[in-house]
């Protein structure tokens, strides 16, 4: 198993995980499903909204990989970075960075 210095250095091979597009598809949509739920389970004060916010992201982002990367997502090996490539690419999408 790799190791990564930085998250610098984890998200180009980040991006490498995700070049089908998608996949990078059913992540945003899932990361906007997981923003929509969260904000529902802040207004409601309900938190078991935020285990739907939980499936959603994930739910997407899985059939993504499982479906059409045919690989195994980063989260398994990489948590903590994978998780926040999942927010750096939702950004680098909403900019124009990346192709949706």
């Amino acid at each position: 198993m790799k190791r990564f210095a930085s998250f610098r250095e984890f998200y180009p091979f980040y991006l490498s995980e995700h070049s089908h597009r998608t996949s990078r598809r059913l992540h945003f949509i899932g990361s906007c499903g997981v923003l929509v739920l969260v904000a529902v389970a802040i207004a409601r004060g309900n938190a078991w909204w935020l285990l739907a916010a939980l499936l959603c992201g994930y739910g997407f982002a899985w059939v993504g990989h499982f479906f059409f990367e045919k690989n195994r997502p980063a989260t398994f090996k990489y948590p903590f970075y994978s998780f926040a490539g999942d927010w750096v690419m939702f950004k680098d999408i909403l900019s124009g960075k990346l192709k949706f």
